[in-house]
């Protein structure tokens, strides 16, 4: 285990995000550089310019943790890492290009493969969250630090999940059915984990399907709201794979049984 200070990276973070977040929206304002990259996905100059003002910021926070970002091939080719970072400067890129509001701006840092710290700004939704251990979640509204409770307001009569897509496919029907989901709406980005951490919204059903960086700080914002994420199996998500690709996911609040 190594021996740091989570709670003041993540404070001492927590004013680059909103600094990236105003940057990433002038960004989109002036317009947009887009290209499309060789996964076939699209970037901007505004995930590129996202990635280096939070990459400097964590570099000089945590100098000796190696950095994983969706837009660098630094560390990527590293096996068996414990202890490291996963940024995602822009999640939803689409949303962000075509100026919708829930794209998100995330760092999440791993320790002993575990996601222990994390931070999600969605800047055209003007949220703020962060988190640094078990009950210590929180969001920033109107500059106030307001503590996340996943289960606040749980109604079983009315589990509301949030869904990737608005087609459901067979086998996640299958889990809603299993969790006595009612009804569900179509959210994309981390935000997703974020909506599920302040009880807005009781759970989320994914195949294996993207990448590490994509849920890391959620994963850690909503465990430590008092969520609970494993994959189809009942198994813990642990970080570090083979490619950095995910697994099943299945989030839930904890009053879920």
């Amino acid at each position: 285990m190594i021996n740091i200070d989570l709670k003041k990276i993540v404070e001492n973070l927590i004013d680059t995000f909103l600094d990236a977040g105003k940057v990433s929206l002038e960004l989109r304002k002036k317009g947009l550089i887009k290209k499309i990259k060789s996964d076939n996905t699209p970037v901007s100059n505004g995930d590129l310019e996202v990635n280096k003002i939070i990459t400097k910021k964590i570099k000089e926070l945590t100098p000796n943790i190696p950095i994983i970002s969706e837009e660098t091939s630094d560390n990527k080719s590293l096996n068996n890492l414990e202890n490291f970072w996963l940024i995602d400067p822009i999640d939803g890129t689409f949303d962000y290009i075509n100026d919708l509001e829930e794209f998100t701006i995330n760092a999440g840092l791993i320790i002993n493969k575990k996601p222990s710290a994390g931070l999600i700004c969605a800047p055209a939704k003007k949220r703020m969250f962060f988190s640094y251990g078990q009950n210590f979640a929180f969001e920033l509204i109107d500059k106030k630090i307001v503590k996340l409770n996943s289960s606040k307001n749980f109604n079983k009569d009315e589990i509301k999940f949030v869904s990737y897509s608005n087609k459901i496919k067979p086998e996640i029907e299958k889990i809603h059915n299993r969790l006595n989901v009612k009804k569900f709406i179509r959210m994309k980005s981390s935000l997703k984990f974020c909506v599920i951490a302040a009880g807005e919204f009781d759970g989320y059903v994914a195949e294996p399907r993207a990448c590490e960086w994509d849920i890391a700080a959620g994963h850690a914002i909503l465990k430590h709201a008092g969520g609970i994420i494993t994959d189809f199996d009942g198994n813990e998500i642990l970080y570090g794979k083979k490619d950095f690709k995910n697994s099943s996911l299945i989030l839930k609040s904890k009053s879920i049984s």
